[in-house]
Order: structure tokens, then sequence, then C-alpha cells
């Protein structure tokens, strides 16, 4: 996957306390051996009632917001489950980042390994980015993944947390296990000293 340091795009606001990975897709939409499909599960019964007919309030349902690339959300995103088919759905819909005041930790990890950036903000920001997002559907935000900063509707910059090593695996498109093989000639030089060190716990 290409380097980039920027997302920049509108606003979808899903101000949804404690949305889990469970409503952010369904148990029927993990019958699959591959990855195809899953934008249409997406928050699916937040979207359709039980006839499987469009709900008419459903913030995912307003073609003012199908554009959208940042979903802003509440606290204690992506609880529940560890499914990753919830990520999935989530960069299959279009959506490259999302902005909540916390997120579960699994859910964290399982976005940072398929480059959906999770950007926590303090909740005065997030009620501030929901009520112009639902206000003007055009509201947009942009996102400096380099000096990890969002730079707000109104001009303002504010600054989010992001561990070293999940800034390198979002800029490069990579997951851990691509990080960890950055280090293959030192872990090799570890292992060899290692059993040189110890030749009785070599196995042959």
């Amino acid at each position: 996957m290409s380097t980039y340091t920027h997302i920049e795009g509108s606003l979808m606001p899903l101000p949804v306390e404690n949305l889990d990975t469970d409503q952010i897709m369904p148990k029927q939409f993990l019958r699959i051996v591959d990855k195809a499909g899953l934008a249409d599960g997406l928050l699916y019964d937040l979207r359709y009632d039980g006839a499987g007919k469009p709900r008419p309030g459903a913030i995912l349902n307003d073609s003012r917001y199908r554009q959208a690339k940042v979903l802003v959300g509440g606290a204690n995103f992506g609880c529940g489950s560890s499914r990753e088919h919830a990520v999935w759905g989530l960069r299959q819909y279009g959506f490259e980042a999302v902005i909540a005041p916390s997120f579960a930790e699994i859910f964290y990890s399982n976005a940072m390994n398929n480059r959906l950036l999770l950007v926590q903000l303090p909740r005065a920001l997030i009620n501030d980015l929901v009520t112009r997002s639902l206000a003007d559907p055009t509201t947009r935000v942009s996102i400096d993944i380099d000096s990890l900063t969002v730079k707000l509707p109104e001009g303002g910059r504010s600054a989010f947390p992001l561990a070293a090593r999940h800034r390198t695996m979002i800029m490069q498109g990579i997951d851990t296990i691509d990080l960890t093989m950055q280090d293959e000639a030192d872990i090799c030089a570890f292992e060899r000293r290692h059993f040189a060190d110890r030749p009785w716990a070599a196995v042959f």
C-alpha cells in the first residue's frame, strides 16, 4: 500500500455510546470466506428495519453523507467482540478514520492493522463536530498523521495521541507482522548469538 500522511474529508456523525462490533457488523455477515461485500452489512440494524426496509432517520441512509471519509462516534467505540469484520466493513464503506472520545482496545489494534486511523479527541470537540456536521453535511476536517493534529472546521487545531508504531503502520500501510519484519536482521542476529551461547537449546 502507498504511504500517506493526510486524510481530509467530510464527516458522518454517529454519536452512539458503546457502539459494539456486533452492531457495526452483525453476525449474519460473518458467513463469508473473504472480505467482499461487508460494506452492505455495516451497521445493518441501524440502517434497516426487520423487514429489510431502510430506516428513514438513519444517518447512513442519508445521501448527503454518503461520501464522508471520517466517522464521528461516541465513547468506547468498537467495544464487544473482537471481530475484525467490523473494521473491514468500515474501510469498505469508505471511511478512512474514526474520531471518538475513546475506543475499545481490541478494536483499536484491529483498526491499526487495517489502516483505519482512530483519532481520540476530547468530548467537547466531538460534540462540536457532531453539531456542526448535523447542521451542515459538507463540514470537513483535515487530519495530519505526520504531526498528529486535526484541523477543525472553525480553523483551530487539536493534537491527538498515537503510538509511534501505530503511526508507522498507518503511514506505510503495514500490519504488525510487517512491522516486526522490518527488524528481521536484528532478530536473526539475536537468534544466532542466543544459540551460539546456548548450543544445547538449539533445535535441529
